[in-house]
């Protein structure tokens, strides 16, 4: 908890000392009620699952802490038409600031603009959108993640063996292929290591995950390893491999460092490894991030967050009793 403590406050201080570029022109200098408190509105793509539900209520608490926040937080449903209409309802409502927690979605254009027409700053959390203009974006390195991933799968299985892949979805989710290809970087470049990728999503969840480990085994029962694009499926996929029982025959690496996961690693199950992407870290500094905007404060156009390796030897230090994921 002590490490997990200490990579948000350096990385709460890397977004306050890493001043590369300055704020949306457009982005007040104080709140629009002139009374030095913000209405900041987040727009959430979903929050069905729990890395996003996490975000939002990150988000939220970092809030609170400051004292002179309030939070206008909607949920889209996975529906992009949704999500547009939830900022024109917080831009109705005169928000200072826009988050946006953009899940799957590759772009949301129509958002954009109308948070740029409207004159407010917007700051996007984990998804960075292939499109458009923001103020700025907090998230991880998904290809590196995957590659550390693959390091460490190359190193616990030198005799090789076959490596199941499931992924979240859809096709051209990429956060989900980026940290897949990182994954793949590594072990294709292994002659006596196969890859086999599950042909259905995980969907991101716990259920789907187990659903598409359920398939994989029954085509691929003599798996040594599986990848899954996060925690949730991975859990999930733990499930399906005990229900198999071949919980001493597969090796399990996930990615994000949900607080399950974490304890999975810790009790010395067969989940090893994950690579964090913590939400309630990248909630925090995305809600500091456009409070400092709202200031006046100069700040990095992207910043990416630190993702270290978590394994049994450090889960500890990185679970958090008191986070929202």
């Amino acid at each position: 908890m002590i490490t997990r403590r200490l990579l948000l406050a350096g990385a709460l201080a890397l977004v306050i000392t890493g001043c590369s570029s300055g704020p949306d022109p457009a982005a007040p200098a104080a709140s629009a009620s002139g009374d030095g408190k913000y209405t900041i509105g987040v727009a959430n793509f979903m929050l069905g699952g729990p890395y996003f539900s996490g975000m939002d209520k990150a988000i939220a608490a970092q809030a609170q802490k400051k004292g002179n926040v309030e939070i206008i937080s909607t949920d889209a449903n996975g529906d992009a038409a949704k999500l547009a209409s939830n900022v024109e309802d917080l831009l109705s409502k005169n928000v200072d600031a826009v988050i946006i927690s953009g899940g799957p979605l590759e772009s949301a254009p129509a958002v954009l603009n109308s948070i740029k027409a409207a004159g407010k700053p917007v700051v996007l959390v984990d998804r960075k959108f292939q499109t458009g203009e923001y103020t700025s974006w907090i998230g991880p390195d998904n290809e590196a993640i995957g590659r550390q991933n693959g390091e460490f799968l190359a190193e616990k299985l030198p005799d090789g063996g076959k490596v199941g892949i499931i992924k979240g979805g859809p096709a051209d989710n990429t956060i989900g292929s980026a940290r897949t290809n990182g994954v793949k970087s590594v072990l294709s470049a292994k002659s006596n290591i196969t890859l086999v990728e599950a042909p259905d999503f995980g969907n991101w969840g716990s259920d789907g995950g187990l659903t598409v480990m359920e398939s994989l085994l029954a085509t691929n029962g003599d798996l040594k390893a599986v990848f899954c694009e996060n925690d949730a499926m991975c859990l999930g996929a733990q499930r399906a491999i005990a229900d198999a029982g071949k919980t001493d025959q597969i090796i399990i690496a996930g990615v994000d460092g949900q607080a399950e996961a974490l304890k999975a690693i810790m009790d010395g199950t067969n989940y090893l490894v994950t690579g964090l992407n913590d939400a309630d870290i990248i909630g925090a500094m995305g809600l500091d991030r456009a409070v400092e905007i709202l200031g006046g404060a100069q700040v990095e156009k992207d910043t990416v967050v630190p993702s270290p390796r978590v394994t049994k030897e450090n889960a500890k230090q990185f679970m958090n009793p008191d986070g929202s994921f």
